[in-house]
C-alpha cells in the first residue's frame, strides 16, 4: 500500500489530500492490465462509478475515431463521466500495454473528497501543468528539437544483438516491447550489468530493462524537460508524438554535450555516493553548475528549482548513509521556507524540521531524534550546505515534535491567532515540504486544510502577511522605505521577495492550498478570486525580476568566493535597474493595499 501512498500523493489532484485520505484511498485500488488495443471505455455507454490513474504506459483519447489527446502515468480519466452521471463522451483505448489504478467514488470513502480538483482531458495542451511542474521559462525551443532517432528492440531479443544495434546507430538507449509495457536499455545497463556478468549477453533484453520509461511530449520545453531529468536522475527522455507514439530521445548530452557538471551529474554522483567524503565530493560540483547555468541565461528562477531537487537529494542521501529510516521511530524530515517552494537562492540556508510518529516517552524519543538530527546536519553542512542561521532547524525542539504534538501546536496555531508567534509559525507550517515518509510529514499542511480557518484567523494572517512593506523608490544615493526614512541601503529580499512571497503564503491560508512556489500559489489565487488576473500577473512579474538580480549577486559572490550581502548600495545600480525596481515596488505596495482593502471587506461580511 505505501506504494500506492507514495504515487498519488506526488501526483495531482491526490496530492492535496490529507494523509488519512491518501491511505484510504490507496487502501482501495484494484490494479487492472490492458493490453495494447484494449477499449478501455466506450464513448456513448454506461454511466461510470469509478476512475483510473494511469500507472504505466499510455492510452489515447479517442474522438470519433481521432486520436486527440494521450494519458500518460499519473494521469487520471473516468472521473468526468462518474462526477457528472453522464454517459463517457470520449473513448479511451490502450496505446501499449498499461497498467492502471482503478479507485471507486471518492464521494463514497473519503472524508474530504472535496479536495480533489479534478481537470479534464488534455495531457498534451495543458500548458499551466507543464508550468507547475517544471517552471518554464517562456518562449523556450521545444525538447523535441533536440531528439534523436529511437532504437526499437523485442524483450527476447538477445543482450549482444541489441548492444549492437545500439552501437551501429551511434546512439546510447533502445525501446524495449515487453508484455509489461515499453521499457529502455540504456549504454550504462551494459556497463554496469553485462560488463560485470551480472547479466549474460545470451540473456533477453527484456532482463536488463527499466519500466516505466519517463516520457514528455514534444511541445515540452528543454528547460521543463531538463527539470524532469534532474528530479528523477535519469539520464534519458523518451519523446512522444501526438499521435502517443515514442518519436526520439533525448538525452542529458543533448542538453549540455561536453559539460559534465550539470545538475543532473551532480544529482547521479549524491545517488551513487557511499561515502560521506564521495558525497562531499559530489557537493562541490555545485557551485560552479549553478555559475554556469547563471552565465548561459538560464533563467534564475529554473536554477532555483533545479538547485532545490539537487539539495532533496542531498539531504535523503544523508539521511541513508547515516541509517536514519532504518532507526525507530518513522520520521519524516522537512524543508522550509524558500527550499520548501523551491525557490532558494544560491547561497541560501537550509531549514529543516522534523516529524515522528507517536511513541510512549515523548521527551526520551525527541532527544534521540534530535541527536541523530544534529549528526546529519554537520554533515550536510560538510557537504557546502549551510543550516538556518535563524534556528529554523530539525535540531531545535520548536521544529522536531511528534506528530501528536505538531497536530496539537498547529491546530492552536489557527484558533488562537493572537498567541506569541502563532502567525509566524503558521506561516512556516505552510512553506514546508516533506523529503521522506509523506504521509506523516504532511500533518503541518494536513492541519491547515482541516482545520477551520476562521475570519478571525485570516484576517490576522492577511494584516501578518502585508506587513512587510517595499520601499516606495529612490532619491539620489538613497532608497525611501515605507515610512519616508532616506536610507544607504537596499535590502533587496526584505523589500523585494519577502512582500510577494507573504501573499502568496496568504493566497495559501485562504484556500488551504500551500503546494508549489511562490509563482504556482499567485496563479492559484488568482483562480480562486483571492487576487485579480493582473494583480496575479503583476506579481509574478516583480517577484522574477527581483529573483534574477539577487541570484545574479549570489553568483558573482560565488566567483569570487566572497559573502553577498542582502543589502545593495543604490550606487551600484544603473538608471534602468532602478526604474524598473521603482515599478515593482509601487506595483508591489498598491496590490497589497487591494488585497487589504478587498479582504477587509469581505471579511466583515
Amino acid at each position: 500500500m505505501k506504494e500506492f501512498v507514495d504515487f498519488l500523493g506526488s501526483q495531482a489532484p491526490y496530492d492535496a489530500l490529507d494523509a488519512a485520505d491518501l491511505e484510504t484511498l490507496a487502501k482501495n485500488i484494484e490494479v487492472e492490465y490492458f493490453a495494447a488495443g484494449t477499449i478501455v471505455v466506450e464513448a456513448g455507454r454506461e454511466v461510470l462509478d469509478h476512475l483510473w490513474v494511469v500507472r504505466t504506459g499510455a492510452l489515447d483519447i479517442v474522438d470519433r475515431g481521432m486520436t486527440v489527446d494521450q494519458l500518460v502515468p499519473g494521469d487520471t480519466f473516468g472521473h468526468i463521466s462518474m462526477l457528472s452521471s453522464l454517459a463517457p463522451a470520449l473513448t479511451v483505448r490502450a496505446a501499449e500495454d498499461s497498467l492502471c489504478l482503478r479507485l471507486p467514488d471518492p464521494r463514497t470513502i473519503l472524508a474530504h473528497p472535496e479536495r480533489l480538483r479534478f481537470s479534464p482531458y488534455g495531457a498534451l495542451i495543458s500548458h499551466q501543468r507543464l508550468i507547475s511542474e517544471a517552471t518554464l521559462a517562456r518562449g523556450e525551443r521545444p525538447v523535441g528539437a533536440l531528439m534523436r532517432p529511437v532504437v526499437r528492440c523485442d524483450a527476447a531479443e538477445p543482450v549482444a544483438v541489441v548492444a549492437r544495434r545500439i552501437g551501429e546507430a551511434a546512439h546510447s538507449c533502445a525501446l524495449v516491447k515487453s508484455a509489461d509495457g515499453i521499457g529502455i536499455v540504456t549504454d550504462r545497463d551494459f556497463r554496469e550489468r553485462v560488463a560485470t556478468g551480472e547479466i549474460s549477453p545470451q540473456a533477453p533484453v527484456g532482463d536488463l530493462a527499466t519500466l516505466p520509461i519517463l516520457t514528455v511530449t514534444e511541445d515540452f520545453s528543454q528547460t521543463a524537460a531538463f527539470a524532469r531529468m534532474v528530479d528523477r536522475g535519469v539520464h534519458h527522455l523518451v519523446v512522444m508524438g501526438r499521435f502517443n507514439q515514442a518519436v526520439g530521445v533525448v538525452r542529458v548530452v543533448d542538453f549540455a554535450a561536453a559539460d559534465i557538471r550539470s545538475p543532473l551529474m551532480i544529482r547521479n554522483a549524491v545517488e551513487t555516493a557511499d561515502t560521506l567524503p564521495a558525497l562531499i565530493g559530489a557537493c562541490r560540483l555545485l557551485p560552479p553548475t549553478v555559475v554556469e547555468l547563471a552565465e548561459t541565461g538560464v533563467p534564475g528562477l529554473q536554477i532555483g528549482n533545479l538547485l532545490a531537487a539537487v539539495v532533496d537529494a542531498v539531504i535523503r542521501k544523508l539521511l541513508d548513509l547515516q541509517g536514519v529510516a532504518d532507526s525507530p521511530p518513522a520520521q519524516s524530515w522537512i524543508v522550509l521556507g524558500s527550499m520548501a517552494r523551491r525557490e532558494p537562492l544560491p547561497l541560501s540556508d537550509v531549514d529543516t524540521a522534523i516529524l515522528w510518529a507517536d511513541t510512549a516517552d515523548d521527551e526520551t524519543t525527541g532527544a534521540l531524534v534530535r541527536e541523530r538530527a544534529e549528526a546529519v546536519l554537520t554533515d550536510l553542512e560538510r557537504c557546502g550546505l549551510k543550516r538556518c542561521a535563524e534556528g529554523a532547524n530539525a535540531t531545535n525542539p520548536l521544529f522536531s515534535r511528534s506528530h501528536a504534538r505538531w497536530s496539537e501546536v498547529a491546530g492552536r496555531w489557527i484558533t488562537h491567532p493572537d498567541a506569541q508567534s502563532a502567525l509566524l509559525l503558521s506561516s512556516i507550517a505552510l512553506d514546508s515540504r516533506p523529503l521522506t515518509e509523506l504521509p506523516l510529514g504532511r500533518t503541518l499542511t494536513d492541519v491547515m486544510r482541516r482545520s477551520a480557518r476562521s475570519a478571525e484567523f485570516l484576517h490576522a494572517f492577511m494584516l501578518e502577511a502585508l506587513a512587510v512593506k517595499p520601499p516606495t523608490g529612490f532619491v539620489r544615493d538613497f532608497v525611501v522605505d515605507h515610512t519616508g526614512t532616506h536610507r544607504g541601503q537596499l535590502n533587496l529580499k526584505r523589500g523585494g521577495l519577502l512582500p510577494v512571497a507573504a501573499i502568496g503564503r496568504f493566497v495559501a491560508a485562504v484556500t488551504g492550498d500551500s503546494r508549489g512556489s511562490t509563482v504556482d500559489r499567485l496563479h492559484r489565487g488568482a483562480a480562486a478570486d483571492v487576487l485579480t488576473v493582473d494583480e496575479s500577473d503583476t506579481l509574478v512579474g516583480a517577484f522574477e525580476q527581483v529573483y534574477e538580480l539577487l541570484l545574479r549577486r549570489d553568483v558573482a559572490a560565488m566567483k569570487l568566493g566572497s559573502i553577498p550581502s542582502r543589502h545593495i548600495d543604490p550606487r551600484e545600480l544603473d538608471r534602468l535597474t532602478r526604474r524598473h525596481l521603482r515599478e515593482s515596488f509601487r506595483a508591489i505596495a498598491a496590490v497589497q493595499d487591494s488585497v487589504e482593502s478587498r479582504w477587509s471587506r469581505r471579511l466583515r461580511s
